[in-house]
C-alpha cells in the first residue's frame, strides 16, 4: 500500500513539473526537438479598444477629451481641413462653432491659425462639422513634429484640446482628399 502511495505522489509530481503548470513569460518547456514558448495571456476585454488608424477622409485623427469626440486633419498643398467626428471617429458631428484653432510653434515662436466653419452639404452656417483654412504656411507646419501642433475647439460649451500627431507615412498617399 505504501508503494502505491509513493507512486501516486511521484506521478503527481511528474505531471505538475512537466509543463502543465503555467510558467512566467519567456520561460520555455520542451525537448531539444521542439520548444514550446509560453505566450502572455490576452489583455482583459476592458483593455481592448477598437480605434481606427485614420479618419473617413484618410486624415490624421486627433482625440478630443477622453475620446468623446475626434477631429480629423486633412490637407493638400494649399489648405488644411478639419472634420469633427463622433467618439468612434467614423461619423461627422456638426457643432455650433464659427471656427476652431490650431496652435503651433515655429522657430521658437507660437503661431495661431483659425479655421473657419465650412458646412458640408446638409449642414447650416451655424452648425458645421468641417472647418477649413487656405494657408500654405499652416500646411508646411502641420506635419512637422517640432511644431507641436494642437487643435482647440469648443463643442457644446466644453473646450477641447488635442495634439495633432502625424504618424502615417507619405509613400503612396496623396493628401488631396
Amino acid at each position: 500500500m505504501r508503494i502505491k502511495q509513493n507512486l501516486t505522489i511521484a506521478a503527481l509530481f511528474a505531471i505538475t513539473t512537466s509543463g502543465c503548470a503555467p510558467k512566467p513569460d519567456g520561460i520555455t518547456n520542451g525537448s531539444s526537438d521542439t520548444m514550446n514558448t509560453m505566450v502572455a495571456s490576452p489583455p482583459d476585454s476592458s483593455e481592448i479598444h477598437a480605434h481606427p488608424s485614420e479618419g473617413p477622409h484618410h486624415g490624421t485623427l486627433v482625440e478630443l477629451g477622453k475620446e468623446e469626440f475626434h477631429a480629423e486633419v486633412v490637407h493638400d498643398d494649399k489648405s488644411v481641413t478639419v472634420y469633427i467626428l463622433d467618439s468612434s471617429a467614423s461619423k461627422a458631428v456638426p457643432i455650433d462653432a464659427k471656427e476652431l484653432t490650431i496652435n503651433l510653434m515655429h522657430d521658437g515662436a507660437p503661431e495661431q491659425f483659425s479655421l473657419a466653419a465650412s458646412p458640408e452639404v446638409g449642414e447650416t452656417d451655424g452648425n458645421s462639422s468641417r472647418f477649413k483654412l487656405a494657408d500654405a504656411e499652416l500646411v508646411g507646419h502641420v506635419d512637422d513634429e517640432s511644431s507641436a501642433a494642437k487643435l482647440t475647439v469648443t463643442i457644446n460649451d466644453t473646450p477641447y484640446r488635442g495634439e495633432i500627431k502625424h504618424d502615417h507615412d507619405h509613400s503612396g498617399h496623396d493628401h488631396a482628399h
